[in-house]
């Protein structure tokens, strides 16, 4: 087919023509006497975008599961107790983490279409009282139901129990796209990945610490080699890594990271508000609903699009491949079937969303959802053109 691929999966997500083009280089030597010179500004700015002034990040070869690994088995020990929360299917693959690395999981579940469930984090942090939980751990962006969950919340909750238990946050979806305070809001360890917001294929997996979970490292009990705190520590300080790095996305990093500074944060995450903004806008012109059960779970990455009971979800996004030749997201595990996703993260514009909602739209058509042509896509053209106006109005 002729034409672009049009890819609105929530990761991978599309790569920007300088990143692509940073990583074509030739293979280079890992251990030259001018490595150093690229690798100790690359981690310092990596730190700027999780907000992390005083701790260190971690970049494995891995993806986001590989930061998951590394910090359970780096600061917790098999056996402690943990707080988590089950939401949906990263959630729960998190959750799963913990069991197979035998640590006590307080599991709680919640329905999908709803996140952290910070009032029952408060209760069990209040009640409490010997400290057994070690740490609470908090999905701040489920990929697959597109629910935001509160992490200043999850805090708060920690200190008015005055409750030492470290924080560990899932931000593969948000970190880079939503706002993220790591040292503001006392986050001990974040996992991002490279296919999400930073723009890039897969392949890195991001771990940002604090110096309370370095520290707890030091008295930690877990077997761990590839993942290791003191053996990435040892050979970061000199700018060097303990085994081969993948050297051509750590260049295409590079570019991102530059990207995102000529950008500016905080205008990366308002352009992303506004883009979710602009696809809600969409899915109700079509009459119908997200996953997310209330606007403060709506994540501004990925909207999960419920199909009207009767249409399988994995017929619009099959439909959008063959016919529009667009990815969309399926729906996983218990919304398998019922959602359909649209990725609106990374490098895109208000015009590459038309084009998503467009497909979208179509393939709705073609599955026998009823819906008036044209009227998704309209409500998003007329919120970007009215919003801009009143931005340009402002800056005028």
């Amino acid at each position: 087919m002729a034409g672009y691929n049009q890819l609105f999966v929530p990761g991978p997500t599309n790569v920007p023509e300088s990143v692509r083009q940073a990583m074509n280089v030739s293979m280079e030597d890992m251990r030259s006497p001018t490595f150093p010179s690229f690798t100790l500004p690359l981690f310092e700015d990596m730190k700027k975008v999780f907000k992390n002034e005083t701790g260190r990040v971690f970049i494995f070869p891995a993806s986001g599961t590989g930061g998951w690994e590394s910090a359970m088995t780096n600061v917790l020990s098999p056996g402690d107790k943990v707080l988590m929360s089950r939401f949906g299917q990263f959630s729960h693959l998190w959750i799963d983490m913990a069991e197979r690395f035998g640590m006590d999981v307080d599991a709680i579940d919640c329905e999908w279409g709803t996140g952290v469930p910070v009032e029952i984090y408060a209760e069990r942090l209040q009640a409490d009282k010997a400290h057994q939980i070690k740490a609470v751990f908090c999905t701040h962006n489920e990929t697959a139901t597109g629910v935001i969950s509160d992490v200043a919340a999850v805090r708060a909750a920690l200190d008015t129990a005055g409750h030492p238990a470290m924080l560990f946050v899932d931000g593969v979806s948000s970190i880079g796209s939503i706002d993220f305070r790591q040292e503001e809001w006392g986050v001990d360890c974040a996992v991002s990945g490279s296919q999400k917001g930073f723009m890039l294929p897969a392949g890195l997996g991001f771990l940002s610490v604090s110096q309370k979970a370095l520290a707890a490292a030091k008295a930690a009990k877990h077997h761990r080699c590839y993942f290791s705190f003191d053996d990435m520590i040892k050979a970061n300080d000199t700018g060097y890594f303990p085994y081969t790095p993948a050297t051509q996305l750590l260049r295409g990093l590079r570019a991102s990271l530059d990207l995102i500074a000529e950008e500016g944060l905080e205008n990366v995450f308002t352009r992303h508000h506004r883009l979710a903004v602009g696809v809600r806008k969409a899915v109700d012109a079509w009459g119908l609903r997200l996953c997310a059960k209330e606007p403060k779970w709506h994540s501004d990455t990925v909207s999960a699009v419920l199909v009207p009971e009767g249409v399988d979800s994995a017929a619009v996004v099959r439909r959008a491949h063959q016919a529009y030749d667009t990815s969309l997201g399926v729906g996983l595990s218990k919304v398998a079937g019922k959602v359909f996703r649209i990725g609106h993260l990374g490098w895109l514009n208000e015009v590459m969303v038309c084009g998503a909602l467009s497909a979208a739209e179509m393939a709705l058509l073609d599955c026998d959802v009823k819906l008036a042509p044209g009227s998704g896509v309209g409500a998003a053209i007329e919120y970007f053109r009215l919003s801009e106006k009143t931005t340009l109005a402002k800056a005028a």
